[in-house]
């Protein structure tokens, strides 16, 4: 997918870190090239006009050159559309990062996971609770990285849900049936969490919002797996972040954000 020069690629940063005095290296994910790391020359300078635009989650037009596993970057233009989420939902939208980051390989075009990404991105900045955004978007990116098994289904013997039966996710052999001590959903709501995923954003996003703290955890160690990571960065940050918050609003937070 390297080209010698392309321009007015939509995407976003996820991540940026030093690469000399004055330049950065910044991982950028964009619609037709997947995640790509690109060397912005000079971006440290205070004169530079990159430094205000290259920002997390904030919807860009990207122009880079080269076709090495780091390219340069050209150009950089705010797109438009909404400011950056703040609180919460800017600890969530650090989190989409990682998970992108982690899970996505360099290189490798995902136009329907990117569409995903600035849908979940959008709606962060218009909500207080970010949980079921971010259950939403994890369901989708593991649906789009062919890792999620069928919601309908039991994974071991592919045989149809028990109703009233509870399952959990495993990886590797999808949803088996639950001791009942151990965190599961019923095979209705599995079935009911199929279905949405097959309509709309909306409404995926709606059938997370009533069963999204034990989904977080039975989604979590299905992306850990594969992300091959014990912890999410960003869930030492949000622990971090409780931490240092007043004594009445530790507790308080959005239970979602934490990966």
């Amino acid at each position: 997918m390297a080209r010698a020069r392309i321009l007015d690629q939509p995407g976003y940063v996820l991540h940026r870190y030093d690469w000399s005095e004055h330049s950065a290296i910044v991982e950028v994910f964009t619609r037709d090239y997947g995640r790509v790391a690109l060397v912005a020359k000079g971006v440290k300078r205070p004169a530079s006009q990159l430094r205000a635009v290259l920002l997390p989650l904030q919807p860009l037009l990207l122009g880079f050159t080269g076709e090495a596993e780091v390219r340069t970057l050209t150009s950089a233009h705010w797109s438009g559309g909404y400011v950056m989420p703040r609180g919460e939902p800017l600890l969530a939208g650090f989190y989409l990062n990682e998970l992108v980051l982690r899970l996505l390989a360099r290189d490798d075009p995902y136009p329907e996971l990117f569409a995903v990404y600035q849908q979940a991105v959008a709606a962060l900045t218009q909500v207080a609770a970010p949980g079921p955004v971010l259950r939403a978007f994890e369901l989708r990116l593991l649906q789009g990285l062919g890792v999620l098994p069928l919601l309908s289904q039991q994974g071991t013997t592919l045989a149809p849900l028990v109703p009233q039966q509870r399952y959990r996710l495993q990886p590797e052999l999808g949803l088996v049936q639950a001791n009942a001590d151990a965190p599961a959903l019923q095979a209705e709501v599995w079935l009911a969490l199929g279905q949405a995923m097959q309509a709309d954003w909306s409404a995926l996003c709606m059938a997370c919002t009533e069963y999204e703290a034990p989904l977080r955890q039975l989604v979590r160690a299905l992306l850990q797996h594969h992300g091959g990571l014990d912890q999410f960065a960003t869930r030492q940050m949000w622990a971090q972040a409780q931490q240092m918050a007043p004594a009445g609003r530790k507790g308080h937070a959005v239970q979602g954000v934490t990966p």
